[in-house]
């Protein structure tokens, strides 16, 4: 058994292993000198110093830790990332500066295309050092649990060698990694003009491998004009669920296609980027619970209106924040970055940002019992930062004020 006690520490924590919608979405305990007792890995206690330092267990503590009144809250948990990508993609930022739409450069060949090219020709070691590298960057600025998808194979051989090495990037580093099957991230070249054809490989073949594999825990598809229709998603959704898969929807990103109501409509665990979502749509989540994930830093790359965060958690919708790191339209690994947007872009309060990047996070991925907040039980996955409050994420732009990452107990960055 080993035994840590964490002292003289400004705690701010979530509450609750539910997604925290309405009213609760900004609740936040304030611990001004607190403490924390953790036991192998885990949570003991959480509260007032003085509690934690008289505890019998904490005096057969193998280690102090003095935080120096810094702030202290649950490690970042990052729901929604294609961390698993071969090639930058830099030179389709500067078309899309020019005026090229995102969906004209997919149609053309390039965007998701042009990273299949690049995945299907690398292999596994370099996918696996470009992954690993990103994880690592993204765990520096304190993100301790991630979701990554796959989604750059687009044939069956392919994507179940992404799942792959998103396993071993779970093993081999720090984080924990949660594995999501995106076969139906675009439609590939063999299949261009047949997208029904492709469907009926997902269905037929494709689910059933990534089920026989034993990796991914979702499947989500990207339900947009010119990719996924809701008929084809609901299909492809429909079969997942019915093979054990949690489910998640790439919703409304560009129009609304109705894949915000489709996500509540099936219980999917989460709809994701939701920047065209409708007020339809909208009241269909906060009836749902689903968790809206949404992408602050995907919308500030493409020069779009961010999602409506405000209205959504004024009418009941669970709201979380991911980055989207991906090759093209949010190259991004810094959760510290997309909280920054979340507050002056987006118009969240700070706790609401501490919320929606910590707790509500994790149950957009299913971990809402393991990690996201700081209470007995959960696992040890805490941030020092550079400042009194959260509100230094934000205030201090630009920069990461993360200046200690512990996972599991364990410093690691």
């Amino acid at each position: 058994m080993i035994v840590k006690v964490i002292r003289n520490a400004r705690i701010f924590t979530p509450e609750g292993s539910t997604p925290s919608s309405g009213a609760a979405s900004g609740h936040v305990r304030f611990l001004p000198g607190g403490g924390m007792l953790i036991k192998d890995g885990l949570l003991e206690a959480v509260g007032p110093e003085e509690e934690i330092l008289s505890s019998p267990l904490a005096a057969r503590a193998d280690e102090e830790i003095d935080c120096g009144g810094r702030c202290v809250i649950p490690g970042f948990v990052d729901p929604h990332t294609h961390m698993c990508f071969a090639a930058r993609r830099e030179g389709e930022f500067s078309l899309r500066l020019a005026g090229t739409s995102y969906l004209d450069i997919l149609k053309s060949g390039g965007g998701i295309l042009s990273s299949v090219d690049a995945v299907r020709a690398s292999s596994d070691e370099e996918l696996f050092a470009s992954t690993a590298a990103l994880a690592l960057s993204a765990l520096s600025f304190g993100t301790t649990t991630v979701e990554m998808k796959s989604g750059y194979g687009l044939d069956t051989g392919t994507e179940l060698r992404m799942l792959s090495v998103i396993r071993r990037v779970g093993r081999e580093t720090p984080l924990d990694v949660v594995p999501t099957f995106m076969g139906a991230h675009a439609i590939p070249r063999e299949y261009a003009g047949r997208g029904d054809d492709f469907v009926d490989l997902l269905v037929t073949e494709m689910l059933g491998a990534v089920k026989e594999q034993g990796i991914a825990l979702f499947c989500d598809v990207f339900c947009e004009t010119g990719v996924f229709s809701i008929e084809q998603t609901r299909r492809i959704l429909l079969k997942a669920k019915e093979m054990g898969f949690g489910l998640k929807v790439h919703a409304d990103e560009v129009h609304d296609t109705g894949g915000a109501a489709l996500a509540a409509e099936l219980g999917a665990v989460s709809a994701e980027h939701l920047l065209a979502a409708s007020d339809q749509g909208i009241a269909a989540l906060a009836a749902s619970g689903t968790v809206a994930i949404l992408l602050p830093a995907t919308a500030w790359s493409l020069r779009k209106p961010f999602a409506r965060a405000r209205y959504m958690i004024d009418q009941g919708v669970p709201v979380a924040l991911a980055t989207d790191c991906n090759p093209g339209s949010s190259f991004t690994e810094s959760m510290p970055y997309v909280f920054g947007l979340a507050v002056l872009g987006m118009g969240l309060t700070v706790e609401e940002a501490l919320v929606a990047s910590t707790k509500n996070s994790a149950c957009g991925i299913g971990r809402g019992d393991l990690c996201g907040t700081l209470e007995r039980g959960k696992q040890a996955d805490f941030l020092v930062l550079d400042g009194e409050t959260p509100a230094i994420l934000a205030y201090h732009g630009g920069v990461s004020p993360v200046e200690e990452v512990y996972k599991k107990g364990e410093l690691v960055a």
